[in-house]
């Protein structure tokens, strides 16, 4: 009777340890079950028979398909920010507003002018052999450091040419009444083979002989210049028609 009783209690301790291992079980499959993950009903004889192996297994082979989609989506993160880059880069061949509508200024070269407005001054005074000669005289004269003005007012009064030029001009091409060699025709005033260089030598002159020396101003000049005691007066008269016009 007694041994009975000992395999009774043996069989029931069993039996509850197997009710609470299948208890485990379903509860493990419950929550694996609210994961998402649809799971049949464990039981112990799933268990006994291997299911819960195959079940495994199942949601192994599923796992591959989410990292699959996982990888589409970086490789449309990444197409979209290589568009962006080609974006950037087609950006920077546009021009900015101010490269587009900025017109270059010419700068003001003397008396408020420009270099082109101050040739066209000049070229209003010059007439005749020396005409439309106003850039040259204008440019080589600032280059030196000489005034335009005076320059040119020199020029027409040595010459004429605020009419008709002189002999001097039309022949030898020397705009300053400048005297040496080569000569003009066997005389005491000097030759030049063009006009330009009969103007750019008439320049060269005044700033050498007279600008180099301190001598910047008509009344300065005239003395050494000229033998006339009316010559600073009417290249003044010369300086303020062009001054005018």
């Amino acid at each position: 009777m007694k041994k009975v009783s000992k395999l009774s209690l043996t069989l029931a301790s069993i039996g509850v340890f197997m009710i609470g291992l299948a208890g485990v079980l379903q509860y493990k499959a419950l929550e694996i079950e609210d994961n998402t993950v649809a799971y049949e009903k464990v039981t112990m004889n799933d268990f006994n028979a291997g299911r819960l192996e195959n079940t495994s297994k199942a949601e192994s082979e599923e796992t591959p398909v989410e990292e699959s989609n996982n990888n589409e989506e970086i490789e449309d993160v990444e197409t979209v920010e290589s568009e962006e880059v080609v974006i950037e880069e087609e950006l920077q061949d546009v021009k900015t507003y101010e490269e587009v509508n900025t017109v270059p200024v010419d700068p003001i070269v003397y008396d408020g002018l420009t270099m082109r407005e101050l040739a066209e001054k000049l070229n209003r005074s010059l007439n005749s052999t020396i005409s439309g000669k106003g850039y040259l005289i204008a440019s080589y004269s600032l280059q030196l450091g000489i005034d335009p003005y005076m320059a040119t007012a020199i020029i027409l009064h040595e010459t004429g040419c605020n009419g008709t030029c002189s002999s001097l001009v039309r022949e030898c091409n020397n705009v300053g009444g400048q005297k040496g060699g080569p000569s003009c025709g066997g005389g005491a005033y000097k030759a030049y083979a063009t006009l330009d260089e009969g103007i750019m030598g008439y320049l060269d002159n005044l700033y050498r002989n007279y600008y180099s020396v301190g001598l910047t101003t008509v009344e300065s000049i005239g003395p050494k210049y000229a033998a006339s005691t009316t010559w600073a007066s009417q290249v003044n008269n010369y300086i303020a028609l062009i001054r005018s016009r």
